[in-house]
């Protein structure tokens, strides 16, 4: 079995430099680099000395070998910190402290209130009740709500005896590790008796125990076999998809290099056969007996001098870069969220511009988009409207907070400004006193009294929590059950009613009924479920006001609840009970026998009236994601929460909006095993054919962008879908529940995909941490786009890993996602920001970077083959040793650096108010094989110029005084200085935002190159190191000829206007979105913001659809309605 150790690093002490360099020799152009290192020591070859290229090697593999240690050693702490947390373990009659990490299968531990469970555990026994526990789940699936499990009633009787507890010798038998969170499946073998184990039974880790003393469980799986870590998923190695095209370009570069070397050596076997004929003087090595030999040799050696076609310095200058550009986004005071003192943090430095190619992002919902906080917002009570106050002119106005001052249980913090509904309360209005009334007894939420005597409330879910608060905020306070009564303070009076039955929800029925007897005897029914089946199931009078009030809420995003009660006699609810205890003891189809019963008495009600709650959404959750939407990203959410939450989310945040309608039939169905469309919808703008998987044609699906689909999917459905298809049709929200295929399978998984892509927005609701990996991995392979994972809870860090780029919110669920993420900040709302303003930015000058480095440095390196020709092809330098070393390195480093960290075409607010201008990235249109062919072009004409009109101008030449100044030196002098200052203009005219940095090291690297010329020249540096300064003086005799200037203004003049006058008629002609963008800067910008601003405004108003949707959260599992009335349940928690 395995131990409870985890391990999330991927290196140790004794295998780090191992694996790290194997993962950075994965890079071609390392590999590259350190063949050319072992070719320079080479004598027979070498023209250079080796030491130029051993350091800059080094120097890369060192900086990232540092990097990715550092954050390993991050991680190895992280690992550490939760292997060493300790727990008590059952050892011969007492508890032992031990270490998570050596904890084994087998062993019987104790947890204790509010602590993290250690292992997958069998429960054995408890402190309360019937041996039940509370769990919370946030980090398994993101739900803070409470949930229940029970221990066997035969290992319940152990209790917390030690002695018993250490002679258990039950035998477990169950399914092998996965990672099914809801499904569990084993049997337990003690005492010559087999007992059904299920998930009820089963305490997982990443739960932590609530409400509950004490606990006892058996380790059934530990470490890596446990679910949570089942479902962690691996880590991989990412890279961003320049870096992928970087190395299939080094090989193109490398196939150059090949060509050029192949060149020169047939060129120099062909001058050493019919041209050399100097043997005499300068006789062949003894290992050159012949001119094949020699032409061998040359092939090496143009190798080694043309090496710097792609300069080991490029990869020193891309890891300095990322380093630079991820400091901006760590000190970005934009994106500090001052409530938790967070800033951004970028934990990688090798994904900041594949931000700026983001396709699609794969959001988590609660604690990503929401608060995970419900507040009561609205209510209508027989047909009046409560909660916002409006004046004569119908406009809503502000008004301070309600008086509760008549209720002395209520909070302090509850918010609710429309004071009517309170004189509604005081005054007795009947129907208001009911309604609350309702709230406060129809529902499964446990009393808890702390110490101190102060009342709070656990829900199953959060909307409960929500309903129930404020019922006691006005003055109906629930505050004890048991299994079969239910004690509400009705105004200050305590009044207990009789529980005859719950008639509890589930995911068909979509509501729950409570049935009570109050003091007088009456019998009444109270019922609360979505508006869909609560209005089927009504009398003949219907208040359309409650309706039409329903619909206003709704459409402003809140989750809706209908409320209705009906008043039974004696007579019928005896016969109705007799009915349903046969229903609840058949031993076939209780389910179904139930459901019918429960029908049978829901129905003739009386509407009292609705509620509307706010799952409150992080500030600028809708912007944001609508601002994405227009850079073209798609947004599809991926939430562990139920069906209607994620969907009332959906409207909430923009991404199910009323354009998703026109639809007049049914849209798609899928049929068992094979994806048909067996309905040909006729309408103008849509068109679905017929298509079958096992004929292989595939789906045609057209629309235009009148129309837009969404797609709501759960959990169950990928695996063994139920795919659900929503639009909107004459005002009403369709949904068509298919057969059972399988989304995620090999056969219909590209046709889910195919079906997914062409909705506007995707919802996929009650996945797993694993099916949230799935679906990234899915569109990943499939769509080869780049793709984000965002989210908050350990339940996300599958995703998070899967993804192209994964990023964490410091949220309510702990640190898991952040750990594992590459970025991390503390609101949804800062990814607006780091995508449209970090990533574009950090794509354009990433891509501004390699354009012009290989622009460079073809016009540096192919002036040594142009040289060849001229000096027998004998891989003679056309440079000085000391300016090929310092050329990348000193002279033109820092100025294409500063481009690269603080260039800006534009400004944060424009990037952010034109989400447009994203979309270059997106297409790849900065930097592709076509762009990388341009810089090659220029850099072939560059050398060119460079070398033939120098050569020209000098092969003849002479001085005034009557010397010869053609000679390598004088001619060397002339080409660098020409190359120093065409580069060194080009990338001034790359440059788009200037600041003194990028003056400073632009211009100054100009004077550097003089004055390290001067220097390296003298006569100083020549007397100390004679073989190693050679053109000594050759600087101060070169710079005082006028012919020497005159040839670079030339060369100056010829390399760089074209390009000017090329850029100028492009922009004049064919200006692209960004440059139309800055023409607007100056002039219009403003006022189309102002002007599409307010059309937002506009539509903002009439942004829902016309039809209510019910918010009520239904739980996944069934409520606690049989565990209450069969008195299993603790009814009433007091921690005193």
């Amino acid at each position: 079995y395995q131990v409870n150790k985890i391990k999330t690093s991927k290196y140790t002490w004794y295998n780090f430099l191992l694996i790290n360099l194997w993962e950075q020799f994965h890079r071609v152009v390392n590999v590259y680099f350190v063949i050319l290192v072992v070719l320079q020591f080479i004598p027979e070859i070498s023209s250079l000395n080796p030491t130029t290229s051993i350091i800059p090697i080094i120097v890369v593999l060192g900086l990232t070998a540092m990097k990715d240690g550092f954050y390993d050693y991050k991680r190895h702490k992280s690992d550490s910190s939760v292997n060493n947390r300790s727990s008590s373990v059952v050892k011969d009659e007492t508890l032992t402290e031990e270490k998570w990490m050596n904890i084994k299968v087998g062993d019987i531990i104790q947890l204790k209130n509010n602590e993290n469970v250690t292992a997958d555990l069998l429960l054995l026994s408890s402190s309360e009740e019937h041996n039940l526990v509370y769990i919370e789940t946030a980090e398994l699936d993101g739900e803070t709500n409470l949930k229940v499990r029970q221990a066997l009633p035969e290992t319940g009787e152990m209790k917390d005896n030690l002695r018993t507890l250490r002679q258990f010798n039950g035998h477990v038998k169950c399914e092998a590790p996965n990672n099914y969170l809801h499904k569990f499946t084993g049997n337990l073998y003690w005492n010559n008796e087999t007992f059904a184990i299920d998930n009820e039974n089963i305490l997982l880790r990443g739960c932590t125990l609530r409400n509950t003393e004490w606990c006892f469980g058996l380790v059934i799986f530990a470490g890596p076999d446990t679910k949570l870590m089942q479902n962690t998923g691996k880590s991989v190695l990412k890279r961003t998809s320049i870096e992928r095209l970087m190395n299939k370009l080094v090989w193109l570069i490398f196939a150059f290099l090949l060509l050029l070397a192949t060149v020169t050596a047939v060129g120099n076997t062909i001058w050493e056969r019919y041209v050399g004929h100097f043997q005499v003087y300068m006789p062949w090595a003894s290992y050159a007996p012949n001119e094949y030999m020699s032409g061998f040799l040359m092939f090496w050696s143009y190798i080694i001098i043309l090496n710097t076609v792609v300069p080991i310095s490029l990869f020193v200058s891309i890891e300095f870069i990322r380093v630079g550009q991820s400091w901006f986004i760590n000190f970005d005071r934009a994106m500090y969220y001052e409530k938790k003192d967070l800033p951004a943090l970028a934990r990688t430095t090798t994904l900041n511009e594949e931000l700026g190619q983001i396709e699609y992002v794969f959001s988590d919902k609660t604690g990503t988009l929401t608060q995970n906080i419900m507040e009561f917002n609205k209510c209508v009570i027989g047909g009046t409207c409560y909660g916002e106050v409006y004046n004569e002119d119908g406009i809503a106005i502000s008004t301070p907070n309600a008086d509760f001052s008549f209720n002395k249980d209520a909070e302090n913090s509850f918010r609710f400004f429309d004071q009517r509904l309170i004189n509604a309360i005081t005054s007795g209005d009947t129907k208001v006193h009911e309604f609350f009334k309702l709230i406060a007894i129809c529902h499964t939420v446990m009393p808890d009294f702390s110490p101190e005597g102060i009342l709070t409330y656990q829900a199953q879910s959060p909307d409960e929590g929500a309903l129930v608060g404020a019922a006691r905020n006005f003055g109906f306070v629930f505050k004890e059950r048991t299994f079969n009564t239910i004690t509400v303070s009705e105004l200050g009076t305590d009044v207990t009613y009789e529980v005859l039955a719950i008639l509890d929800f589930d995911n068909v029925r979509k509501r729950m009924s409570v049935i009570v007897k109050d003091p007088e005897g009456n019998i009444t029914l109270f019922c609360k479920g979505a508006d869909s089946v609560i209005y089927e199931r009504l009398g003949e009078a219907t208040d359309e006001d409650i309706k039409n009030a329903t619909t206003n809420f709704a459409g402003e995003g809140l989750r809706t609840l209908c409320l209705a009660v009906k008043r039974l006699n004696e007579e019928s609810y005896k016969v109705w009970k007799e009915a349903h205890s046969k229903a609840s003891m058949a031993l076939e189809d209780r389910e179904d026998r139930l459901s019918a019963v429960y029908e049978e008495i829901e129905r003739d009600m009386e509407l009292l009236g609705a509620t509307a709650v706010e799952d409150k959404l992080q500030d600028g959750v809708p912007e944001t994601i609508a601002n994405l939407s227009n850079a073209n990203i798609k947004i599809w959410v991926l939430t562990g929460d139920k069906q209607e939450t994620a969907v009332n989310i959906g409207y909430s945040c923009n991404m199910l909006t009323e354009e998703m309608k026109n639809l007049c039939h049914e849209f798609i169905v899928v049929s068992l095993l094979k994806i048909r469309l067996v309905h040909y919808v006729s309408m103008q703008n849509v068109v679905v054919h017929t298509s079958k998987v096992a004929n292989g044609r595939s789906i045609v699906f057209q629309q235009d962008g009148e129309n837009k689909f969404g797609l709501v999917i759960n959990g169950h459905s990928l695996v063994s879908i139920c795919c659900f298809s929503k639009t909107m049709c004459h005002n009403k929200l369709l949904k068509h529940k298919t057969k059972e295929v399988h989304a995620l399978s090999e056969e219909l998984a590209i046709k889910f995909l195919e079906l997914a892509t062409l909705c506007t927005a995707v919802i996929c609701c009650r996945v797993t941490p694993l099916q949230k990996a799935k679906v990234v991995e899915l569109v990943k392979q499939n769509q080869k786009a780049v793709t984000l994972a965002i989210g908050d809870g350990a339940n996300d860090v599958s995703m998070i890993k899967a993804a192209h780029i994964g990023v964490g919110i410091s949220g309510e669920e702990g640190t898991q996602a952040v750990l594992s993420a590459d970025f991390a900040f503390g609101q949804f709302r800062f990814l607006e920001r780091l995508l449209l303003v970090h990533g574009r930015w950090s794509y354009m000058r990433i891509c501004k970077f390699f354009g012009y480095f290989f622009y460079k440095n073809f016009a540096f390196t192919l002036v040594h083959f142009w040289y060849s020709f001229f000096n027998g092809l004998t891989a003679q330098s056309s440079f000085d040793d000391w300016f090929v070393t310092l050329y990348n390195l000193v002279y033109t480093s820092m100025p294409v650096f500063m481009l690269a960290v603080f260039d800006q075409d534009l400004n944060d607010e424009y990037c952010i108010k034109f989400p447009k201008l994203y979309l270059p990235g997106q297409t790849n249109e900065l930097f592709n094989i076509k762009i990388f062919f341009r810089s090659i072009i220029r850099g072939i004409f560059t050398s060119l110029a460079l070398f033939f009109i120098p050569y020209g101008a000098f092969v003849d030449g002479m001085h005034s005084d009557g010397t010869n100044i053609t000679d390598l030196q004088t001619l060397s002098i002339v080409i660098s200085t020409s190359l120093i200052i065409v580069v060194t203009l080009q990338v001034a005219l790359d440059t788009s935002y200037w600041t003194p940095i990028n003056h400073f090291f632009i211009w100054g690297s100009i004077g550097i190159y003089f004055l390290v010329t001067f220097a390296m020249y003298s006569n100083g540096l020549y007397q100390i190191l004679p073989n190693n300064f050679p053109f000594v003086g050759v600087a101060r005799t070169a710079f005082q000829f006028p012919s020497l200037w005159f040839t670079v203004l030339l060369v100056s003049a010829i390399c760089f206007l074209p390009v000017v006058a090329s850029r100028y008629l492009t922009s004049l002609l064919w200006p692209t979105y960004t440059e139309k963008v800055k023409q607007r800067k100056m002039k219009a910008a403003e006022s189309l913001h102002a002007m599409s601003e307010k059309i937002k405004s506009k539509f903002q108003i009439k942004r829902r659809g016309s039809r209510a949707r019910s918010g009520y959260a239904f739980s996944h599992e069934r409520g606690f309605g049989d565990l209450i009335t069969t008195g299993r349940m603790s009814m009433r928690r007091n921690n005193s």
